[in-house]
C-alpha cells in the first residue's frame, strides 16, 4: 500500500514538474501559447520563438529544476545525519562556505579566469567548510548537536567573510555578486545547465542507493552501532554527498536559500520519514518551489528580474518561525 502511494506521488509530482516546466517557458515578457511551446520542443516552431523558447527560457527553467532538486535533497540528507527538522544547507554554513568561495574567485580573479570554474570553486569552499565542522565538531565521533550549533557560527564567519570579499574587491563586481549572492537564475544557459546536470542527477542517484543509512542513523549511533553500522565513516559519506549537491547549485543559483529547509518538510508530510522514499519526493518538491520563485522574479515586476532567492526567503523564512514554535510546543515537523 504504501509503494503504491509513493509511486502515485511520484508520478503526479514528476507530472506536475513537466508542466510546471512547459508553463514557466511559456510565460514571460512575450508570452507564448503552450501549444506553441510544446511545437517548439519537438523542433516545430518558427525561428522567434525557438529562439525565445530554447535559447533564453528553457535553459534557465531547466537549471532551477536541476537546482531545486539538489538543494531539497541535501536538506533532507542533512536533517538526517544531524537528526534535526531545522537543519539546512544554508543554515549550517555549507551554503555560505560555497558562496564565500565563489564571491573570491569573482572579485580576485578579475576576470583572468573563466566562470565555467565556478562550480568547482564553490564545492570546494562547501567541502572546507563541512570539513572545519566536522573536524570542530569530533569528540570521539561527531555530535550532530555539536555539528549544528559550529555550523551556525561558521554560518555566520562566512557572511562576514563575504562582506569583506564584496567591500575589498572592484566595485563593478561587487554590484554583480550581490545579485548572485541572493540566488539567482538570471543569464543561465546551457553551458550551465550541462555542467550541473551530472552532478546533481549523479548525487541524487547515489543519495537514494544510500538512504538506507540514514533510516538506521535515525535510531541513534548506539543502535546504529549494534547494528554493525560504521556510523562515523557512513555520516561522512552522506555529508559528502549533501555537500557537493549544495556546492555544485550555489555555484550555478547563488545563495538560494530555504529550499533545502521546506521542501524535506513538504516531502516528510506526503510519504513519511523513510528516507528512499523522503529524498526523491523532496527532490521534486524542491524543483517546484524553485520553479515557482522563479516565475514570480521574471514576471510580477516587469521588466525587472527579482532574484528567486528573494521569494524562497520570503516564504522559508516564516516556515522557519513555524518550525521552531512547533519544536517548542511538541509537534513533530
Amino acid at each position: 500500500m504504501r509503494n503504491l502511494k509513493f509511486t502515485t506521488m511520484v508520478s503526479l509530482l514528476t507530472v506536475a514538474v513537466f508542466a510546471a516546466v512547459v508553463v514557466c517557458t511559456a510565460i514571460g515578457s512575450t508570452y507564448i501559447p503552450v501549444g506553441r511551446v510544446a511545437l517548439t520542443l519537438f523542433g516545430l516552431g518558427d525561428d522567434q520563438s525557438s529562439l525565445i523558447i530554447l535559447k533564453l527560457r528553457l535553459p534557465r527553467v531547466l537549471l532551477a529544476v536541476l537546482v531545486g532538486a539538489s538543494l531539497a535533497a541535501a536538506g533532507a540528507i542533512l536533517q538526517g545525519l544531524v537528526r534535526n527538522p531545522l537543519a539546512s544547507p544554508d543554515l549550517v554554513g555549507i551554503s555560505g562556505g560555497a558562496t564565500v568561495a565563489s564571491i573570491l574567485f569573482l572579485t580576485f580573479s578579475a576576470g583572468r579566469f573563466s566562470i565555467q570554474w565556478i562550480p568547482l570553486v564553490a564545492i570546494a569552499g562547501a567541502f572546507i567548510t563541512a570539513a572545519i565542522n566536522y573536524v570542530a565538531a569530533w569528540r570521539k565521533g561527531v555530535s550532530p548537536l555539536r555539528f549544528v550549533l559550529i555550523g551556525i557560527s561558521l554560518a555566520t564567519a562566512m557572511s562576514a567573510l563575504t562582506t569583506f570579499a564584496l567591500k575589498t574587491g572592484p566595485a563593478y563586481l561587487a554590484v554583480q555578486a550581490l545579485g548572485w549572492m541572493t540566488g539567482t537564475l538570471y543569464g543561465s544557459s546551457w553551458m550551465h545547465v550541462w555542467t550541473l546536470m551530472p552532478w546533481a542527477i549523479g548525487m541524487l542517484f547515489l543519495s537514494i542507493f544510500l538512504s538506507r543509512y540514514l533510516n538506521v542513523l535515525e535510531l541513534g549511533d548506539e543502535l546504529a552501532v549494534g547494528i554493525g553500522t560504521p556510523v562515523q565513516r557512513t555520516r561522512l559519506l552522506m555529508l559528502a554527498l549533501s555537500v557537493g549537491l549544495t556546492g555544485a547549485a550555489v555555484g550555478m543559483a547563488g545563495g538560494v536559500g530555504f529550499i533545502g529547509l521546506m521542501a524535506p518538510h513538504i516531502a516528510r508530510r506526503i510519504v513519511g520519514p523513510k528516507y528512499g522514499r523522503l529524498i526523491p519526493i523532496a527532490a521534486l518538491v524542491g524543483a517546484l518551489l524553485l520553479l515557482v520563485a522563479d516565475l514570480a522574479g521574471r514576471t510580477l515586476f516587469l521588466p525587472g528580474d527579482i532574484p528567486a532567492g528573494v521569494f524562497t526567503a520570503a516564504i522559508g523564512a516564516p516556515f522557519f518561525l513555524y518550525l521552531l514554535l512547533a519544536k517548542r510546543g511538541g509537534i513533530r515537523g
